[in-house]
């Protein structure tokens, strides 16, 4: 899952609800667009504070006056409550999915259940899914950059969402699992919902960032003292508003889980439903508000046709250049050098996504194996799958935690400069406790009657003809695991798109948003090689042998990229960005 994927790092600063200077009092009318049915217009945004340019801002106030962000616009919250219900959707429907897919209907073990793939033919499945989601918002991004814009994308790919949680819906009623109807209304569903998701995920987070108005910074005054008021930092504090309304979304599991348990499943999939259909009155009523964008006329197609140019020259992307093609007619093309350029600049600047899957494999744990192990483990009433949600709660309360005092401790007190490439790096290592945590649960799982390394399936464990007690331990002791993931999310997950958003060029926001997601297919592709090992009594070493991958991914990432120390930034050449890459890829060192 991607995560619920962040979106971008937690601001590390405060709000700037405040009067303007002499320096910034000149207001002027700006233009927004909107994109309908394929034609821009433009209208007023009346009150806008005119920004003052880099070069009446002296460098003395860079260097001393603290940077805040502005006051977040209406329509960046409308944004969020709409990404708060398919949050709460997806999740939703997703939580019940190991014990819907895994268990039989009306499993000897007492667990729900529908399908009786087992946990290694669930894990597969449920990692096939993942990939498909995060595959399809490629179509996603060129759809709206070439064709609909965001807002009509969003809309349009909504509506297909609905259909495929509807047939999900139908597909889990009693009398359809009893008839055969399940797994295929299952796979009939995930293909939809898989489509109806990568429509809306490359498109809602740049949808969200563009509501911020002011595109340079300004001076104002909060408790007579002055500050930057920086719009790069308005658009991290409205990830973060985001980013808090995902796993608000995401808590979902919570009652789904519970409606699975005394209910059915079809209840579980019927409460995503209607929130799905609450997200999109919102989306449809509040668009008077957002602020849109027309598409950006083929960014994405030309982006393939360069790098298809690329690859039958070497994979050398001057070539794609119109200098270099007019000289030698080779191919039509539709760009100039400066297309390029960014193009090139884009992809560097996207290397560090490279070790990305290894990472999103080990968290994608926590809703397929880690949901298995509570099924061996004492429950006292709780449903296994409602564990995961201890992931999103301690987000909840991190986030806070983190804007508050951990960031503005590190750097008012200690003067540490708490860069992309530590954070990501650190993150990497917390997944690679939280694996190694995991591993050390599932040997004391082994290691506790009454079955031992085969829960759940021993003849001691047999309390009816139907029915078997699990081993011997408390599901309370997987807590940790969930708390280290949660905190890795923060560091790692968060902080990889805002890389993809401050490095992209203006006119790839989505595309490169969408080659970010597209490392969670990555690791979902990962997930479904290692699935077949999920299984009794092997399930210790899958555990530890993803701790070895994810920390030695960890320590070579920051061996490699240690280099590019400072805050992320737009890129405004391929030679910069180049250079960096290429001085923490050889040297090692700061350049």
């Amino acid at each position: 899952m991607a995560s619920r994927g962040a979106y971008t790092s937690v601001a590390q600063t405060e709000d700037a609800n405040v009067e303007l200077t002499a320096h910034g009092k000149e207001l002027e009318n700006g233009t927004s667009f909107e994109a309908i049915n394929g034609q821009s217009r433009s209208k007023s945004l009346d009150s806008i504070e005119s920004p003052i340019s880099h070069d009446e801002i002296s460098a003395d106030d860079y260097a001393t006056l603290p940077r805040v962000a502005d006051k977040l616009p209406w329509g960046a919250f409308l944004v969020a409550i709409v990404e708060l219900c398919e949050r709460f959707a997806y999740y939703g429907l997703s939580g019940p999915f190991q014990n819907y897919m895994s268990n039989k209907y009306h499993d000897p073990n007492g667990l729900p259940g529908a399908l009786g793939l087992a946990q290694s033919g669930a894990t597969a499945l449920s990692n096939f899914f993942q990939f498909w989601c995060y595959v399809t918002p490629i179509l996603g991004a060129v759809i709206a950059d070439q064709y609909l814009g965001k807002y009509l994308t969003i809309k349009y790919f909504s509506i297909v969402y609905m259909v495929g949680i509807l047939i999900l819906f139908i597909s889990s009623t009693p009398y359809s699992i009893e008839h055969g109807g399940a797994f295929p209304g299952l796979i009939a569903a995930m293909a939809i919902i898989g489509l109806g998701t990568g429509g809306i995920k490359s498109n809602v987070s740049p949808l969200i960032a563009e509501q911020v108005r002011s595109e340079k910074p300004f001076i104002k005054v909060v408790h007579g003292k002055r500050v930057i008021v920086d719009p790069e930092v308005t658009v991290q504090r409205i990830y973060m508003v985001f980013y808090m309304c995902i796993n608000l979304g995401s808590v979902s599991a919570v009652l789904t889980t519970l409606l699975e348990l005394h209910v059915g499943f079809w209840a579980a999939y019927f409460l995503p439903l209607i929130m799905f259909c609450v997200g999109f009155f919102v989306l449809v009523s509040g668009k008077k508000n957002y602020v849109l964008k027309p598409p950006q006329g083929g960014v994405i197609g030309n982006c393939f046709k360069a790098l298809w140019i690329a690859m039958r020259n070497g994979f050398d992307l001057d070539q794609a250049k119109p200098s270099l093609q007019h000289a030698g007619k080779r191919h039509k093309i539709s760009w100039d050098d400066k297309f390029v350029d960014e193009l090139k600049t884009a992809l560097v600047a996207c290397k560090v996504f490279l070790f990305f899957p290894i990472y999103w494999v080990t968290f994608s744990q926590m809703m397929n194996n880690f949901i298995s192990q509570a099924g061996q483990m004492e429950l006292h009433g709780l449903p296994n799958d409602i564990l995961p949600n201890i992931d999103p709660i301690t987000i909840i309360i991190l986030i806070p935690l983190f804007d508050r005092i951990i960031y503005p401790f590190l750097r008012t007190r200690l003067h540490l400069a708490f860069t992309p490439i530590t954070r990501i790096t650190l993150g990497f290592l917390t997944a690679a406790a939280a694996m190694s945590y995991a591993a050390h649960l599932q040997s004391r799982i082994y290691a506790s009657p009454p079955c031992f390394a085969s829960p759940s399936s021993c003849p001691a464990a047999r309390l009816g003809p139907s029915s078997y007690a699990p081993n011997k331990i408390h599901v309370a002791w997987q807590t940790p695991a969930y708390v280290l993931i949660a905190l890795s999310e923060i560091l790692a997950s968060i902080t990889s798109l805002e890389l993809a958003y401050a490095k992209a060029p203006q006119n790839m926001k989505s595309f490169i948003m969408s080659l970010c997601l597209l490392t969670s297919a990555g690791g979902s592709a990962l997930g479904i090689l290692v699935a077949p090992l999920a299984r009794d009594p092997y399930l210790v070493w899958v555990y530890a042998g993803l701790a070895g991958a994810v920390g030695v991914a960890g320590c070579v990432f920051y061996w490699m990229f240690r280099g590019v120390d400072e805050a992320p930034r737009p890129v405004e050449s391929a030679e910069e960005i180049e250079m960096e890459v290429r001085g923490s890829f050889g040297r090692g060192r700061d350049v």
